[in-house]
């Protein structure tokens, strides 16, 4: 047993020690070495740990001690520190009657859409100021998708930017997820949303790769269970068509400071 070679641990240490009390350079950590968790980082990766398919970048504490929000896409549920129980629902801060959930949700529908260029949206812009944004999901051959797009103009003139993205209700493989890319591939997409919403049969053929599949699972990672879907500046999500007038006014009172 070569008993001696315990001691070089020892020994590097102390060589250590004499370099940096003379000043040497102290040898830099590898780069590629990972840094230590935070403790919060630790807490989140342990909870994660008890949930089967969890990852920590999904969970964070709440203002409820040992209850943790999950999320997936913009939708929450809480869980128990050990990962055996878990609830979905509202959380309110009750001092104030503050519905933390929502601003929550809204918060994550924003950082979810905030992800996609506008060069991967249809935009219709007003040629004035705009006052308000909207993000719609919209399939070709929906009734009230068309309802709305018909007053566009409107919209704009009223100083909403409407961005569409698109979210064919039958899902992959069918006629109107076929529209949606061949709108997608047109030379003028602006002019090629507006025929197909009228009914007029498109003749750009479909292109590859195009946006349509991620934009459909970005719909149901928000929670969208219908079109069009709207999505406000403040991540509110307005279900159904509104006439331009209408929309305004709940885009005005949606324009309001969520819960701090």
């Amino acid at each position: 047993m070569q008993t001696g070679n315990r001691w070089l641990p020892i020994l590097a240490v102390a060589l250590g020690s004499i370099a940096v009390a003379l000043g040497a350079t102290p040898v830099p950590a590898p780069a590629n070495a990972a840094p230590a968790p935070t403790p919060l980082e630790a807490e989140l990766a342990a909870v994660a740990a008890h949930i089967p398919g969890a990852k920590a970048s999904e969970l964070r504490t709440t203002p409820v001690a040992g209850i943790y929000e999950y999320s997936h896409g913009a939708e929450l549920v809480y869980v128990t520190a050990d990962g055996r129980y878990g609830f979905a629902g509202d959380l309110y801060r009750m001092s104030d009657r503050s519905n933390l959930s929502d601003a929550r949700r809204r918060e994550l529908r924003l950082a979810l859409i905030g992800a996609v260029p506008e060069s991967s949206m249809v935009v219709f812009a007003p040629t004035v100021t705009t006052k308000f944004t909207i993000t719609v999901f919209t399939d070709v051959d929906c009734t009230y998708c068309r309802a709305l797009h018909k007053q566009i103009a409107e919209y704009n003139r009223l100083g909403v930017k409407v961005r569409y993205l698109f979210f064919p209700r039958t899902g992959p493989n069918t006629e109107s997820w076929a529209k949606a890319e061949q709108v997608w591939c047109s030379t003028d997409r602006r002019a090629a949303l507006t025929q197909a919403k009228l009914g007029v049969a498109l003749t750009a053929a479909v292109c590859k790769p195009n946006p349509i599949a991620e934009q459909y699972a970005l719909g149901r990672a928000i929670g969208l269970t219908g079109t069009p879907g709207i999505v406000t500046d403040s991540g509110d999500l307005l279900p159904g068509y509104a006439p331009p007038d209408e929309l305004v006014q709940e885009l005005q009172q949606d324009a309001r400071p969520g819960p701090g």
